[in-house]
């Protein structure tokens, strides 16, 4: 038998436009933030160095930001909303407003706020705001998107 992918995620005309979709939490631990340091290559003392980072304005090291929007993509992606569905990552904006702080419980809140069809068949483009919150409900970071998504259409 041929392998044969079923996508889970929600085609365009599926997402509700101001639905909250709620991801499951994860917490960031001492190993994430040094494999993100390792494989970005950004060894910047804040990240890595507890005795430079005691100095600075939180007293302690915080994770990278960038690391905090990737695994935003991986929370929303195991949510299933758009496993398979997603053509293309098109566009975003990110407003990072408070620290990721190693121990922190992250999870993601993400409300569809446009969707159209494309000029072409079976695609569409959906717009999403996302927010990164973290175990007391504060607002980490926030990121307005476009993707490409499949559509019945």
């Amino acid at each position: 038998m041929a392998y044969h992918y079923e996508p889970a995620g929600l085609y365009l005309e599926d997402f509700e436009i101001g639905k909250e979709y709620v991801s499951a939490g994860r917490t960031i631990t001492e190993a994430d933030v040094m494999t993100f340091a390792g494989l970005s290559g950004d060894y910047n003392p804040l990240h890595v160095d507890e005795e430079f980072a005691k100095t600075n304005m939180f007293g302690t090291r915080i994770a990278h930001g960038a690391l905090g929007f990737i695994i935003s993509t991986g929370l929303t992606n195991q949510m299933r909303t758009h496993e398979g569905t997603t053509i293309a990552f098109m566009e975003c904006t990110l407003k990072y407003v408070a620290p990721l702080m190693i121990g922190d419980t992250i999870h993601v809140v993400v409300v569809p706020t446009e969707k159209r069809h494309s000029s072409k068949p079976g695609r569409g483009i959906l717009k999403q705001n996302l927010k990164l919150l973290n175990q007391d409900d504060k607002l980490i970071m926030e990121s307005d998107q476009v993707l490409m998504m499949v559509s019945r259409e």
